[in-house]
């Protein structure tokens, strides 16, 4: 059963997109626009293509869920936001998922023969209990939530996603952490012959994969982090972190770790991808800063990712911890944020 309790930094149900505009697809797509970081798509994308996209959802299978099995437990008094949920065919087709290609239109041209069944996530290190979950195990016993958030992008672009999951501190606490777990260090598959990314450095963007990530374990217990295993009352799909990512609302995306297979904890900080990779761009914390720009652009507004085509530019202020700052603030509290970045 999908639970969903809204929070006062959530959004509320009636922006989601209904399921009949979804199944317009031919109108919506015909008047849409791909821009990221100030880029076009590559023309390349054509129709054809869109249409790959799409066939992932016609399953042969019965879905692990569906939107039809949502049910509502909505607390009185749920704040409204003026947002409008951002289209699920944006949300499946501008992807940051480097594992299936660094441009954006390519995981979800990529990730379509993908298979996640199979599936194995060990949780171990720092713990009395280790556990390792199949797939069935992903989707059974902790119940799921749809829980609506805003996802910033590093790149100064976002959307507002309704995901499907269930908070990681209900997962870690199954495995019982001691008191020597300080942190929470994820990994993501390392499989070359599935994900191209992998085996090209080139088609990858220069990545050493695996690729991994990590938490603060205060950050990791939050209420408000999420382990996701859908989008749209639907499985996720394999260019949006199949079968189970991270999401951690008030940080920027790229500490959403997709497709896991790892989670460790740990006593020290563990090392994270793109800190590796240019340190000096990106820090542990990535907290959302308007105030802390990139070395290469500013931070203060975002170019949100609505049903505007091409030319529309839909920029918005960033909000501190995106928004999310009444929930999250206190945990850095006397912490210089712009050292710890």
């Amino acid at each position: 059963m999908l639970i969903r309790t809204p929070k006062k930094s959530e959004l509320s149900e009636n922006q989601v997109t209904e399921e009949s505009v979804y199944l317009q697809r031919r109108q919506l797509l015909k008047g849409m626009g791909y821009i990221g970081a100030g880029t076009l798509l590559s023309s390349a994308m054509s129709s054809a293509a869109h249409g790959s996209v799409f066939d992932f959802f016609k399953e042969k299978e019965k879905p692990v869920f569906t939107r039809k099995d949502l049910t509502y437990s909505i607390e009185a008094g749920a704040e409204d936001y003026d947002e409008t949920l951002t289209p699920e065919a944006k949300v499946i087709s501008h992807n940051n998922f480097y594992e299936f290609g660094a441009q954006k239109h390519q995981p979800a041209e990529l990730a379509q023969g993908f298979k996640v069944n199979p599936w194995q996530l060990r949780i171990s290190g720092e713990v009395d209990k280790e556990i390792t979950l199949d797939y069935d195990q992903l989707f059974a016993g902790i119940d799921l939530e749809e829980r609506i958030y805003r996802l910033r992008c590093v790149e100064a672009w976002s959307m507002v996603i309704p995901w499907v999951g269930f908070p990681l501190a209900k997962l870690l606490k199954k495995a019982q952490p001691n008191s020597r777990a300080k942190y929470v260090a994820f990994q993501t598959l390392h499989d070359p012959e599935q994900m191209p990314g992998q085996r090209s450095r080139r088609l990858g963007g220069g990545i050493d994969y695996p690729y991994v990530e990590g938490l603060r374990i205060d950050e990791a217990m939050h209420p408000l982090t999420l382990m996701a295993v859908g989008l749209y009352g639907k499985t996720l799909p394999p260019q949006n972190g199949a079968p189970i990512r991270l999401v951690v609302p008030w940080k920027y995306g790229f500490k959403s770790i997709k497709s896991i297979v790892g989670i460790k904890l740990v006593e020290k900080e563990p090392p994270t991808t793109w800190n590796m990779l240019a340190p000096h761009e990106y820090g542990f914390y990535a907290n959302v800063n308007p105030e802390v720009a990139h070395p290469r652009w500013s931070q203060a507004s975002e170019r949100r990712i609505t049903t505007g085509g091409l030319l529309a530019r839909n920029r918005i202020p960033t909000l501190p911890f995106n928004g999310y700052g009444e929930e999250v603030a206190d945990m850095y509290k006397g912490m210089d944020l712009r050292k710890y970045y």
